[in-house]
Protein backbone atom coordinates (compact mmCIF):
# COMPACT_ATOMS: atom_id res chain seq x y z
CA UNK A 1 0.00 0.00 0.00
CA UNK A 2 2.56 2.65 1.01
CA UNK A 3 5.75 0.87 -1.24
CA UNK A 4 7.61 3.27 -3.00
CA UNK A 5 7.56 2.62 -6.65
CA UNK A 6 11.55 2.22 -7.83
CA UNK A 7 12.36 3.30 -11.37
CA UNK A 8 15.65 1.41 -12.62
CA UNK A 9 17.21 4.50 -14.39
CA UNK A 10 20.82 3.99 -15.36
CA UNK A 11 23.15 6.26 -16.46
CA UNK A 12 25.30 4.31 -18.22
CA UNK A 13 22.24 3.32 -20.78
CA UNK A 14 23.75 4.84 -24.47
CA UNK A 15 20.08 6.26 -25.22
CA UNK A 16 20.06 8.56 -22.15
CA UNK A 17 23.79 9.85 -22.84
CA UNK A 18 24.77 11.20 -25.94
CA UNK A 19 28.55 9.75 -26.94
CA UNK A 20 29.80 11.49 -29.84
CA UNK A 21 33.40 9.46 -28.54
CA UNK A 22 33.12 5.76 -27.37
CA UNK A 23 36.78 4.15 -26.76
CA UNK A 24 35.64 0.27 -27.27
CA UNK A 25 36.21 -2.14 -24.65
CA UNK A 26 39.65 -3.87 -26.49
CA UNK A 27 41.13 -0.20 -27.31
CA UNK A 28 43.78 1.35 -24.88
CA UNK A 29 45.31 4.51 -25.25
CA UNK A 30 48.37 6.14 -24.14
CA UNK A 31 48.37 9.23 -23.38
CA UNK A 32 46.61 12.85 -22.58
CA UNK A 33 42.84 13.17 -23.35
CA UNK A 34 41.82 16.43 -23.81
CA UNK A 35 38.14 16.46 -24.30
CA UNK A 36 35.82 18.60 -26.09
CA UNK A 37 32.35 16.35 -26.07
CA UNK A 38 31.06 13.56 -23.34
CA UNK A 39 32.65 10.05 -23.67
CA UNK A 40 32.26 6.76 -22.98
CA UNK A 41 35.38 4.53 -21.78
CA UNK A 42 34.55 0.37 -22.07
CA UNK A 43 38.73 -0.24 -22.82
CA UNK A 44 41.72 1.06 -21.40
CA UNK A 45 42.90 4.81 -20.95
CA UNK A 46 46.86 5.01 -19.17
CA UNK A 47 47.02 8.98 -18.89
CA UNK A 48 44.58 11.71 -17.48
CA UNK A 49 41.22 12.98 -18.86
CA UNK A 50 41.02 16.98 -18.77
CA UNK A 51 37.93 18.42 -19.46
CA UNK A 52 37.14 21.82 -19.39
CA UNK A 53 35.18 23.12 -16.67
CA UNK A 54 32.38 25.59 -18.36
CA UNK A 55 31.62 22.87 -20.06
CA UNK A 56 28.75 20.38 -19.39
CA UNK A 57 31.21 17.19 -20.60
CA UNK A 58 30.42 14.09 -18.68
CA UNK A 59 33.09 10.89 -19.01
CA UNK A 60 31.17 7.52 -18.39
CA UNK A 61 34.26 4.85 -17.66
CA UNK A 62 32.09 1.81 -18.23
CA UNK A 63 32.24 -1.74 -16.45
CA UNK A 64 35.00 -2.91 -18.79
CA UNK A 65 36.60 0.82 -18.63
CA UNK A 66 39.72 1.14 -17.14
CA UNK A 67 41.83 4.61 -16.29
CA UNK A 68 45.23 4.66 -15.25
CA UNK A 69 45.30 8.66 -14.30
CA UNK A 70 43.24 11.16 -13.23
CA UNK A 71 39.71 12.61 -14.67
CA UNK A 72 38.48 16.27 -14.69
CA UNK A 73 35.42 16.76 -15.62
CA UNK A 74 31.72 18.47 -15.53
CA UNK A 75 29.85 14.98 -14.45
CA UNK A 76 32.00 11.71 -14.04
CA UNK A 77 30.35 8.33 -14.22
CA UNK A 78 32.75 5.61 -12.62
CA UNK A 79 31.17 1.39 -13.08
CA UNK A 80 34.71 0.12 -14.41
CA UNK A 81 38.45 0.89 -12.94
CA UNK A 82 39.96 4.62 -12.02
CA UNK A 83 43.36 4.83 -10.56
CA UNK A 84 43.84 8.39 -9.81
CA UNK A 85 42.01 11.14 -8.52
CA UNK A 86 39.03 12.20 -9.70
CA UNK A 87 37.65 16.08 -10.06
CA UNK A 88 33.81 16.53 -10.67
CA UNK A 89 32.66 20.38 -11.55
CA UNK A 90 29.29 18.62 -10.64
CA UNK A 91 28.50 15.14 -10.11
CA UNK A 92 30.04 11.75 -9.43
CA UNK A 93 27.92 8.58 -9.37
CA UNK A 94 29.97 5.32 -8.77
CA UNK A 95 28.22 2.05 -9.52
CA UNK A 96 28.27 -0.97 -7.39
CA UNK A 97 30.83 -2.41 -9.99
CA UNK A 98 33.34 0.32 -9.66
CA UNK A 99 37.14 0.54 -8.05
CA UNK A 100 38.42 3.56 -7.16
CA UNK A 101 41.88 4.01 -6.10
CA UNK A 102 42.35 7.85 -5.14
CA UNK A 103 40.83 10.92 -4.24
CA UNK A 104 37.19 12.24 -5.30
CA UNK A 105 36.60 15.71 -5.27
CA UNK A 106 32.88 16.60 -6.12
CA UNK A 107 30.06 19.12 -5.43
CA UNK A 108 27.29 15.90 -5.74
CA UNK A 109 28.46 12.53 -5.01
CA UNK A 110 26.49 9.27 -5.58
CA UNK A 111 27.46 5.62 -4.30
CA UNK A 112 26.02 2.52 -5.01
CA UNK A 113 26.24 -0.36 -2.21
CA UNK A 114 29.10 -2.61 -3.21
CA UNK A 115 31.63 0.03 -4.99
CA UNK A 116 34.85 0.29 -3.41
CA UNK A 117 36.31 3.53 -2.97
CA UNK A 118 40.12 4.18 -1.64
CA UNK A 119 41.26 7.50 -1.05
CA UNK A 120 39.49 10.77 0.05
CA UNK A 121 36.08 11.88 -0.59
CA UNK A 122 36.07 15.86 -0.97
CA UNK A 123 32.99 18.00 -1.63
CA UNK A 124 34.25 21.22 -3.32
CA UNK A 125 32.23 23.95 -3.67
CA UNK A 126 31.12 23.81 -7.70
CA UNK A 127 32.93 27.25 -8.33
CA UNK A 128 36.47 25.96 -7.12
CA UNK A 129 39.24 24.97 -9.91
CA UNK A 130 40.64 21.96 -9.83
CA UNK A 131 43.12 21.18 -7.15
CA UNK A 132 46.43 20.54 -8.70
CA UNK A 133 47.52 17.13 -8.30
CA UNK A 134 50.80 18.04 -6.73
CA UNK A 135 48.93 19.22 -3.73
CA UNK A 136 47.41 16.34 -3.01
CA UNK A 137 45.75 14.31 -0.50
CA UNK A 138 48.29 16.09 2.70
CA UNK A 139 46.78 19.93 1.19
CA UNK A 140 43.20 18.76 1.33
CA UNK A 141 43.79 17.70 5.32
CA UNK A 142 45.51 20.42 6.47
CA UNK A 143 42.61 22.58 4.72
CA UNK A 144 40.11 20.49 6.56
CA UNK A 145 41.86 20.80 9.78
CA UNK A 146 41.78 24.50 9.77
CA UNK A 147 38.19 24.83 8.97
CA UNK A 148 37.40 23.07 12.14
Amino acid sequence: MFTKKKTSISPLVMDQEKFDTLIGRHAEIHGCLKLKESVRIDGKVVGNIEAPNDASISVVIGPTGEVMGDVLASRIIVAGRVSGNIHAFDRVEVMASALVQGDIRYASLAVEHGAKLLGLMIQVDASDLPARSDRGAQEAIRKAQREF
